[in-house]
């Protein structure tokens, strides 16, 4: 048995962020007990000298990497789509919720049959495949952002079933504008297969926001982007979700899609809703520069994606990035680490805490933080 002393876990903003906690490992190097320490007293064991302990990510928005799009996939992409699970392992993600932006049906099918079949094939060394994310196609019209207008639709049951119809449990997350008419009624069947719902490419008011929150949206897909803003009369989908409280908020935190001065002040007003996506696009893992998404050409540059209208559509950064620039901004690496590592665990899995992804755990699974002159670095705990 080894233990190990005098390090913390990533807590919310608001929580005790230097409260200090020891493990206990067994032979094989995997944690049989988390807990924290007294103040004042000193414990026998190695010490982390207030480093962070955490969990790999966990990225509920990420449209692809390596030269793959998500919802292009064919069979034979599949070894590819393999690599890419080893990459985003690498860059410390340990799941991820595979983004299909809106497309077509015969191609939405397609892609999540493959993504079945990868998942079948999951081993150690490899991130993860949740279920996937279906960012569309019920998105509103005037703020679609990147998405094709010709494959937008209209909410109803039948276009629903038509598209994930014998895919329901492999499906964990649906953003829809929940302000369309027949929307409340696809709201209901998702709810009805377990599959969360966010609000996202919306122009939902305050008033209509609320409504579909009380229906079971549980989330806000890219926090300030495709939506309305706070505004002091009109406080629009997040300042609803800030009032209530319990609805994650998803933030890229590259400082493009939202100024780091209204991140900041996001994670002040909700700090336990926070939840830190990456929004990558297939151009992730690979040099900046010209890509092709779909028909359309995507220009990269300092890791921002936008089309040649200049249309921002994503980013090519690791989650993990933005767990560091968020840190860097608010000076609270804690709660950088939490929204990244155990936020996103909560929205898929209501009774989630810290301490369940930590027991039972090998070090080699997890993830060492420390600052070094300031800056949040990682490196896997083992």
């Amino acid at each position: 048995m080894r233990r190990i002393v005098d390090l913390r876990l990533p807590a919310p903003l608001g929580a005790d962020a230097d409260l200090r906690h020891w493990i206990e490992l067994d032979e094989r190097e995997t944690i049989t007990a988390v807990a924290p320490m007294q103040s004042g007293c000193t414990m026998a064991g190695d010490s982390w000298c207030g480093d962070w302990l955490s969990p790999r990510g966990v990225d509920l928005q990420i449209n692809g990497g390596l030269g793959l799009a998500f919802p292009e996939l064919t069979d034979t992409d599949l070894p590819r789509l393999l690599q890419l699970m080893e990459h985003l392992w690498a860059d410390g993600v340990e799941a991820i919720a595979p983004t299909l932006v809106t497309c077509g049906e015969k191609a939405l099918r397609q892609a999540l049959r493959v993504l079945r079949a990868a998942r079948a094939q999951h081993q150690r060394g490899r991130c993860r495949l949740l279920g996937a994310h279906l960012e569309g196609p019920f998105l509103a019209e005037a703020r679609r952002g990147a998405h094709p207008l010709e494959h937008l639709a209209s909410p109803s049951l039948t276009a629903l079933v038509e598209r994930i119809s014998g895919f329901e449990t492999e499906i964990t997350l649906v953003t829809l504008a929940p302000e369309l008419d027949g929307s409340a009624a696809v709201i209901r069947h998702l709810r009805h297969h377990n599959i969360a719902i966010a609000l996202g490419h919306s122009a939902a008011s305050a008033k209509e926001s609320a409504k579909a929150f009380d229906a079971g949206v549980g989330m806000i897909t890219h926090a300030f982007n495709a939506m309305p803003g706070l505004h002091h009369r009109a406080p629009g989908p997040l300042g609803e979700a800030c009032r209530r409280g319990g609805i994650a908020l998803g933030l890229i935190a590259d400082g493009v899609h939202v100024h780091p001065t209204m991140a900041l002040l996001l994670q002040r007003l909700a700090p336990r809703q926070i939840v830190l996506v990456s929004d990558a696009l297939a151009p992730y893992g690979l040099e900046d520069g010209e890509h092709r998404w779909d028909e359309r050409v995507l220009l990269v540059r300092n890791g921002t994606c936008r089309l040649k209208d200049g249309t921002l559509a994503g980013v090519t950064l690791p989650q993990l990035e933005g767990v560091k620039r968020l840190a860097a901004w608010s000076r609270e690496p804690g709660a950088a680490i939490w929204s990244a590592t155990v936020a996103p665990r909560r929205l898929i899995q209501s009774d989630a805490t810290l301490t369940q992804p930590l027991i039972g755990r090998s070090l080699q699974e997890l993830l060492r933080w420390n600052l070094r002159e300031e800056d949040l670095h990682w490196a896997c705990a083992a």
